[in-house]
């Protein structure tokens, strides 16, 4: 429809206009491409310069057949001697024929303009991260392939339910920062370690921009109350036991680790470091405590923690949507 249109018009306006915008645009494209180094796009460039180069070829030589066809003036003929006529009549004043240039002036200084603003466009109109932040999304995870530790414990969960279970739209709020949007949000169908892939333990993560909240599900024998006296020999700090929804849970507190990666060097990067303080809660799956625990983990990068209040709140509205998968 719009190449039918562009050919209603008069050649004077015609080809000055797709002169312009073959060459805004091949020139866009090709800073683009030089910029980003796509070489896709530089191609798609140098076609629009091309095509800009043939039409100037086209109007340069219309312009001197042109000039070439103009009347040239010629010496006077001598007076013929006057003849009668019947009946004098008015000459027609001869058809006025359009301004060329101006045409073409109208449609160079209209397209021009449309041309800088597809050239500026993209500077001065605000982009997507400039407006309102997007909420991350957890991915679908219909094509994940399970390892076989869920077919054997029929009510895991993956790690892609798990996650839509998290993002909840009132996270931020629980944590206590209401005007955060969630950056990032993901899930995997893990295994825990050491139990050479026989125990599910998937896993889901939301960050915003001040804290991370990370939760997993633990489909093993060990209960809360074992877990506590396992924590004894371990370096976790400030531990309380506490009841979450009528299930036995334990508070605690302990480090994150930091991972240092050098992709410039080629060195394999540092040692593995102590990273910022994190807490958790762990909760039974069940009332009687019969083995398998939620731990939810809230940690930032600033080392700052919100308050034992906003884990529970986080566990009383997360853990009853997590869905069981039947068998």
């Amino acid at each position: 429809m719009l190449g039918f249109l562009v050919r209603l018009l008069p050649f004077w306006v015609r080809e000055p206009l797709l002169i312009v915008v073959g060459s805004v645009f091949g020139v866009r494209i090709m800073y683009l491409a030089h910029r980003d180094g796509e070489g896709v796009a530089a191609a798609i460039g140098l076609a629009f310069l091309v095509f800009t180069a043939v039409r100037i070829h086209t109007v340069a030589r219309a312009l001197r057949a042109r000039r070439a066809t103009a009347p040239t003036a010629t010496a006077p003929a001598p007076a013929a001697p006057p003849v009668a006529t019947p009946a004098a009549t008015t000459p027609t004043a001869p058809e006025k024929e359009p301004n060329a240039w101006g045409q073409a002036f109208a449609a160079v200084a209209l397209f021009a303009a449309l041309g800088a603003a597809a050239w500026l466009g993209p500077d001065l109109l605000p982009g997507e991260d400039e407006g309102t932040p997007r909420t991350a999304s957890c991915a679908s995870g219909e094509d994940e392939r399970l390892p076989g530790a869920y077919e054997k414990t029929p009510r895991a969960v993956t790690g892609g339910e798990l996650c839509t279970a998290l993002n909840r739209s009132d996270l931020a709020q629980l944590l206590g920062t209401p005007a955060e949007t969630a950056t990032v949000a993901s899930g995997t169908s893990n295994t825990a370690p050491l139990t050479d892939g026989k125990v599910a333990q998937p896993e889901a993560e939301v960050q915003f921009a001040t804290y991370t909240v990370h939760v997993s599900v633990t489909y093993n024998q060990l209960s809360i109350a074992q877990y506590v006296k396992l924590m004894k020999y371990g370096e976790e700090t400030d531990v309380k036991t506490l009841s979450v929804l009528g299930r036995p849970a334990v508070l605690a507190s302990d480090h994150t680790m930091r991972i240092e990666i050098d992709l410039g060097s080629g060195s394999s990067g540092g040692p593995v470091g102590q990273g910022p303080l994190a807490r958790t809660l762990s909760v039974a799956l069940d009332a009687k405590d019969q083995g398998g625990y939620y731990d939810i983990t809230v940690w930032s990068a600033s080392g700052a923690l919100p308050d034992d209040s906003a884990l529970l709140d986080i566990a009383e509205k997360v853990l009853p949507t997590i869905p069981e998968r039947a068998g």
